[in-house]
């Protein structure tokens, strides 16, 4: 197929793409991060671009351009391909950050340091090296290479047997000779068995590195840990590239259904290669020294890793490809560590309850706990566990990508220009930004703050509506009522909260929270026997408790018991990663745990309709007083404060 050059203003980058490629993918080939939110459907109209040279298809024919943006040249990159040569302009609303400063946002979710004590397991690393000498074979001792390897790796171990792949038994006879029969052998750990990975000449064992990750609908977080030693080498995280195809999981399966499973699967295999590159090559380590990586992630994610079909999940009856993947060669879907590298995948719980809540309720040992507990894991999907040591149920809530601050008008990522924080200092309405930089959003932290500060000064009634005379800054365009947290006169760009975000916004927050009223009220609990909470995710971990309660986004507990506990989705893939007993305890753990689909709840929409409003219909659920001496800090670990403090104008 014949190919062109597309050049991107003002920034003058330069790709060549083959005829029809879309500009939004186009766009991100070239390395530019756009803020798309709708997954190529033309619906946001976030991906707005200006043609100014350069024959281009479709674009125009859509209800979200005006017949003036349309004469302008201005088209919609997600319905619009390229034709031949052209020079296209990505407006500055439109353009978020460069690929580069996106991975460097990104850094603020690497979770180095875990949000819980860690739990202990008896090491036992799913993948083992250990140095071997051999004696060398003679006419009484005349065992054939391969079950001489074996018989020695199984001693050395203590194992009882071991599987040899074709790839480790060709190599075998010359690794031996050219080494003085004194090798090292790489064994893996798989569900049933133990197989011969690799055999490398002399003693490597001192080398021995495994790599996790937690593949994040919005984050990918990569960790390197050294075997040997149990530590954590270092870490890096990015933004998830499949946002190119939408913020939220439902959107990437219509994507993939429409373009395929590949183009998911190879932007997922990229983020990681990308980390683990760096994270290995400011290390000293080689990528071949890596033999094992465990990934983390909820069920959609990990469908998009292992290139299976993800149709069946967004449609009744709801149903996985499978939800516990075997150990597999991670070369087979294109991670490059050692070639005969294993690839594990945590095991979910549902379809719609993943791996990454696995993770959670063995890092938060939820499930040896005698008192009902319960986590939360907020984001584009609201993932909630109630339970003790005794049961555990899960139930997922559609909340969509608003709380993390798509599907709102000047919602953005967490990164650099973020408005994170919203709060009132003096009877005023300040803010604090991420890179202490001018706004040019407002992420799903920040929103949620406002939110709360806008209820508080009665500048919203409890349905959400704007008080008419209630504040300076609210205002009208035509028939839509906003609030102007920051007016864009000091760089940047402006930052409103409108009338459909906050809709938008109590939508999500009441999908999560009737979802928590209707696991406890199934048991025949209440809140009130809820005697913690545990809220998870690298999101989760920057949400203002109080504010959360506030609006009505979590149940009204005492703030002593609201815990921030992290990125869990990592911390218990890497006990998984060093101890197979972890990996055991994890399927007896998705085995244990019931899911409760709460689309075949009587009462799921009634819950719902209540929990629209702030915080809810029921005021009496919101009685109790939050702790006094409750701490207001953002994060596990406190976060830098914007000297710059500026009052809402």
């Amino acid at each position: 197929m014949a190919s062109c050059s597309l050049t991107f203003l003002p920034m003058n980058k330069c790709v060549d793409v083959e005829v029809g490629t879309g500009l939004l993918e186009a766009a991100w080939r070239a390395g530019i991060v756009l803020d798309s939110v709708c997954g190529g459907e033309g619906v946001c109209g976030r991906c707005r671009m200006i043609v100014r040279e350069g024959p281009v298809d479709g674009g125009a024919a859509t209800g979200i351009l005006s017949e003036e943006e349309i004469s302008q040249g201005i088209v919609l990159a997600c319905q619009t391909s390229v034709a031949a040569n052209a020079r296209i302009e990505i407006p500055n609303e439109t353009r978020s950050v460069n690929r580069m400063q996106s991975d460097k946002d990104a850094r603020r979710f690497r979770a180095i340091q875990p949000g819980i004590t860690q739990r202990t397991f008896k090491r036992a690393p799913l993948v083992t090296k250990t140095a071997l000498q051999l004696d060398e074979p003679t006419l009484d001792n005349n065992v054939a290479d391969a079950e001489r390897v074996e018989q020695a790796a199984c001693r050395a171990v203590g194992i009882s047997s071991l599987e040899t792949g074709l790839g480790a038994l060709k190599q075998i006879p010359g690794v031996l000779r050219e080494n003085g029969f004194g090798v090292t052998a790489s064994i893996g750990a798989l569900r049933n068995s133990f197989e011969l990975l690799d055999l490398e000449g002399g003693d490597t064992s001192g080398r021995h590195y495994m790599a996790v990750v937690d593949i994040g609908t919005s984050t990918v977080v990569v960790h390197l840990v050294n075997v040997n030693d149990m530590t954590t080498v270092d870490a890096e995280a990015c933004f998830n590239s499949q946002s190119v195809h939408g913020r939220e999981v439902t959107a990437r399966i219509m994507a993939a259904e429409k373009k395929g499973t590949a183009r998911l699967q190879a932007l997922i295999v990229e983020d990681i290669n990308r980390l683990l590159s760096a994270v290995a090559g400011r290390n000293g380590v080689e990528l071949v020294e890596i033999s094992g990586i465990v990934c983390s992630g909820n069920t959609v994610m990990t469908h998009f890793l292992l290139g299976l079909p993800t149709e069946h999940i967004r449609r009744s009856p709801f149903i996985a490809a499978s939800i516990e993947p075997p150990p597999l060669k991670a070369m087979e879907i294109g991670i490059q560590i050692n070639p005969r590298g294993l690839l594990f995948c945590v095991p979910g719980i549902s379809s719609w309850v993943g791996g990454d809540l696995t993770s959670g309720i063995l890092a938060t040992g939820l499930h040896e706990r005698k008192e009902t507990t319960m986590l939360i894991d907020v984001g584009t999907n609201g993932e909630i566990i109630l339970g003790n040591s005794e049961w555990m149920l899960a139930c997922s809530a559609s909340t969509g990508p608003a709380l993390e601050g798509a599907s709102v008008d000047c919602g953005m990522i967490a990164g650099s220009g973020a408005i994170e924080k919203v709060y009132i200092e003096a009877d005023e309405i300040r803010y604090k930004v991420i890179g202490n930089t001018a706004p040019e959003g407002i992420c799903g932290s920040g929103i949620i703050d406002l939110l709360a500060v806008l209820l508080d000064k009665n500048i919203i009634d409890r349905a959400g509506r704007f008080v008419k005379g209630s504040h300076p800054a609210v205002c009208a365009t035509g028939d839509i009522r906003s609030f102007v947290l920051y007016d864009g006169s000091g760089g940047g760009r402006e930052v409103r909260l409108t009338q459909e975000d906050i809709e938008n916004v109590i939508t999500a927050k009441a999908a999560v929270f009737a979802a928590a009223k209707i696991m406890v009220e199934r048991v025949n609990l209440s809140f009130s026997d809820v005697t913690h909470l545990f809220l998870a995710g690298g999101f989760g971990s920057y949400i203002d408790r109080r504010n959360a309660v506030k609006i009505g986004l979590l149940p009204n507990l005492p703030a002593s018991s609201i815990e921030y506990v992290g990125n869990t989705s990592i911390w218990g893939a890497k006990l998984a990663a060093l101890s197979s007993e972890a990996l055991d305890e994890m399927y007896a753990i998705r085995r244990r745990t019931t899911y409760y689909d709460l689309l075949g709840s009587d009462d799921y929409v009634d819950q719902f309709r209540q929990a629209m409003f702030l915080p809810h219909t029921d005021v009496e659920l919101f009685r109790l007083d939050l702790d006094q001496n409750d701490s207001n800090e953002v994060g596990c670990t406190p976060t830098p404060v914007n000297t710059k403090k500026q009052a809402v104008t």
